[in-house]
């Protein structure tokens, strides 16, 4: 859905498990969207999950996981191994990232979906967190998982259609997802190199890209490619949404970082119009909404400082 109600911007938010913000979020006017992470741990099946989501009456997006790879259980490398999601091949030794990137340690050995650490991190690595491995031999089998499964039997039991996918890198990873969901809407995440590639050739063709920065800054493993990184998208898809990393300073303090600020200004005028507000804000109401209303706010002083330009 593109940016509606009158406003230069929309977002869409991530729906924590048991929230009570939900109802005022979905209410704001930029808000077109919620998302649900599949990721985070629930008390009701997936069909509940969803039922109970959709009587807020806001489009919601179902985030499934795909070939992302994730920490399967509890784990204190390098005394344990590192179970992942998925069964991986790569030539070892390889560097494994963790902690949204801020954490390299040296991958020993692989077997199967086994990571042996050769050291660190040296803290107790939980079940669901990120682990990218950037390296041209890796090979991960399978894409959907099993929770990726019972989310879409249940989307088609109750005619929801709205899907986002984690690390779309061919066009067979969305007929996979619309062989199981005949006609679902599908958003692509784009968050790896090959990802990239994709989005170059294939642009919007088989739906809707996002250019998913919580991976896809690690993954591209110098920093400043995420610049390039991020232009590569918007012109592959004049409509695509810019998720996570947005307005995280938030979080800590009401009061936006200076960084944060000119981060949402770059991505306005690169031509970003929607937003994924993440996990770390939306986890309470005040970071949410004055991350909503920051949104708005700064959509507006970059459209007045463009139509002074030209007026000029």
């Amino acid at each position: 859905m593109s940016p509606s109600r009158d406003s230069a911007v929309s977002a869409i938010v991530t729906a924590p498990p048991y929230a009570e913000l939900l109802e005022e979020v979905a209410r704001h006017p930029i808000v077109t969207g919620l998302r649900l992470n599949t990721v985070m741990p629930y008390r009701e099946s997936p069909r509940e999950v969803l039922e109970r989501l959709q009587q807020l009456g806001t489009p919601l997006w179902v985030d499934l996981k795909g070939r992302q790879l994730r920490v399967r259980e509890a784990a204190i490398p390098p005394f344990t191994e590192v179970r992942l999601s998925h069964a991986i091949s790569v030539a070892t030794p390889v560097d494994a990232f963790f902690a949204d990137g801020r954490e390299c340690v040296r991958v020993a050995a692989v077997d199967g979906d086994r990571l042996i650490l050769a050291d660190g991190p040296r803290r107790l690595v939980g079940p669901g967190e990120s682990v990218n491995i950037v390296h041209p031999s890796l090979q991960i089998e399978g894409t959907l998982t099993a929770v990726d499964h019972l989310y879409l039997a249940a989307m088609r039991e109750l005619g929801l259609q709205r899907v986002m996918l984690s690390y779309v890198e061919s066009p067979d990873d969305v007929e996979e997802v619309r062989a199981l969901l005949p006609g679902a809407e599908v958003m692509l995440k784009i968050e790896s190199q090959p990802g990239l590639t994709f989005a170059g050739t294939c642009g919007a063709r088989h739906g809707r890209l996002v250019a998913a920065r919580g991976d896809l800054f690690v993954e591209v493993l110098r920093p400043h490619r995420i610049i390039g990184a991020l232009c590569q998208i918007i012109r592959a898809d004049p409509d695509a949404v810019v998720a996570s990393r947005l307005l995280e300073s938030l979080a800590d303090h009401p009061v936006p970082s200076s960084a944060d600020l000119g981060d949402l200004a770059f991505l306005l005028a690169i031509g970003y119009r929607t937003f994924l507000l993440g996990d770390v804000i939306c986890l309470q109401r005040d970071p949410v909404i004055e991350a909503l209303n920051l949104l708005e706010a700064v959509a507006d002083e970059v459209g007045d400082l463009a139509r002074a330009r030209a007026a000029t």
